[in-house]
């Protein structure tokens, strides 16, 4: 895990959840004599580790598979809901097949087998550092392509919204910006104003409680 030559890489952060003690200090014992790693939070449970995922954002989770409050899958489960771009590596005591096809469906790159050696960790890390980087890789391209898209509508809305177009097409244009939490309030106006004008009464009544709704949670 050399990084390549050029800029220097950014470390990759990783979270560790283990419910005993010697374990969660042994395997920070272990990743701090890996290139390029470091351990940006520890947990002793599930719960402790959402929380923390959600906090600090980190590239690799390190899960204990049995942990009290919260299992690490069901641990990983909730933060790929937060975050879909971090990877996660399942720790257990055991080599059970049902839990291991249970954590390959919902997503688990890597599963040790306590006690693992340094170069199984290392491997572990190398392989789903591969993962997260494809993921944040078209993550990012997807966000670039709805920024894109986002632009364009807003060029289409300011066209028709200067001619005071109501029909289909403007219609269609004016909802899909809508359906953007952050959609401008003056494309929303916008959108009510032809609603009204073609008279589409429980299409305005329902943009009104979305944008009440809205107004609600900020």
């Amino acid at each position: 895990m050399m990084p390549t030559q050029g800029s220097p890489r950014r470390k990759l952060r990783v979270l560790i959840a283990d419910d005993v003690q010697e374990t969660r200090r042994n395997t920070r014992l272990m990743l701090a004599t890996i290139d390029d790693v470091e351990v940006v939070a520890i947990a002793a449970n599930g719960v402790q580790a959402v929380q923390l995922a959600k906090e600090h954002h980190p590239d690799i989770v390190l899960l204990d598979i049995n942990m009290p409050q919260m299992d690490g899958l069901t641990a990983y489960r909730e933060i790929n809901k937060i975050y879909p771009d971090i990877g996660c590596i399942i720790i257990s005591a055991e080599k059970d097949t049902s839990t291991l096809r249970t954590a390959i469906s919902i997503g688990v790159q890597e599963y040790l087998i306590k006690p693992f050696t340094v170069d199984e960790l290392e491997s572990a890390v190398a392989h789903v550092h591969e993962h997260v980087a494809e993921v944040q890789k078209k993550l990012a391209q997807t966000d670039q392509l709805q920024k894109q898209r986002e632009a364009y509508l807003v060029q289409l809305a300011t066209e028709y919204s200067k001619n005071r177009r109501t029909d289909d097409q403007a219609v269609d244009v004016f909802e899909q910006l809508a359906m953007n939490p952050k959609c401008e309030m003056r494309w929303l106006q916008n959108l009510a104003m032809i609603y009204i004008v073609r008279q589409e009464w429980s299409k305005l009544k329902n943009l009104a409680a979305m944008v009440e709704q809205r107004a609600g949670n900020k």
